[in-house]
């Protein structure tokens, strides 16, 4: 992730308030949380690249503060994504109307909402005009996201499918320990069974192919695998 992108979550559930901090900063982001949008529009909103509004609340409803953030110019441009139980079509046409970018009813997946939020950042930035790498790279080591190919030094490298998101994920957050099974949560289908032993095989796989580099993969006994840079 290029971009430390802070991201604030506005829910009266508390708990999930935490579930979405704890795996949106896994993920790589800066978050804030507010139980109430009274108390998230005494925050500083405007140091936010996303809001991730609950829309029934008590008090002020995540409908009324956008419609409040979207009157104002120093908010207007941050993106807004709706957290609802709520999810008939007038409310999402009410959502949207307020310029939200994004609706998503609950119950829903923490993949699906990381996702979304990924999506609507990268939305967001090339509006902006940013430039979003294309590349993850450790010295000769290269992946271009776009094309899916792997290099070293120049030379490509054939990778599977698997192999290759493993190696995104690493080098995308190096020095993150990832256990087996959060590897499996991330790389791998919800429907497909995946054993411990398979990540094993896959990163053995991958050490070999990427040779020299191969020792920047460790194993933490006990913990799992992360990139040593």
């Amino acid at each position: 992730m290029d971009k430390n992108y802070r991201i604030l979550v506005v829910d009266d559930e508390q708990d999930l308030c935490e579930i979405l901090k704890f795996n949106l900063e896994t993920d790589g982001y800066a978050v804030e949380t507010a139980n109430s949008a009274e108390e998230a529009l005494k925050m500083d909103i405007e140091s936010f690249d996303l809001l991730l509004l609950d829309v029934m609340m008590g008090g002020m409803s995540g409908f009324a503060m956008a419609k409040k953030l979207k009157a104002e110019p120093a908010t207007s441009d941050i993106p807004v994504v709706f957290l609802t139980a709520r999810d008939t079509e007038n409310d999402t046409v009410t959502g949207f109307n307020l310029g939200a970018d994004d609706y998503i009813s609950k119950p829903f997946s923490i993949r699906e909402v990381l996702v979304r939020i990924r999506a609507v950042l990268r939305r967001t930035a090339e509006r902006n005009g940013e430039q979003q790498s294309n590349v993850l790279s450790y010295q000769g080591l290269e992946l271009n996201l776009d094309k899916k190919t792997v290099s070293i030094d120049g030379e490509d490298v054939p990778f599977t499918k698997t192999e290759f998101e493993i190696l995104r994920l690493l080098l995308d957050e190096k020095g993150r320990v990832f256990s087996r099974q959060e590897l499996i949560d991330r790389i791998w289908p919800k429907d497909v069974l995946v054993l411990d032993r398979t990540v094993d095989v896959n990163i053995t796989r991958l050490r070999k192919k990427i040779g020299k580099f191969s020792k920047c993969i460790v194993t933490r006994l006990g913990f799992g695998y992360y990139f040593d840079a």
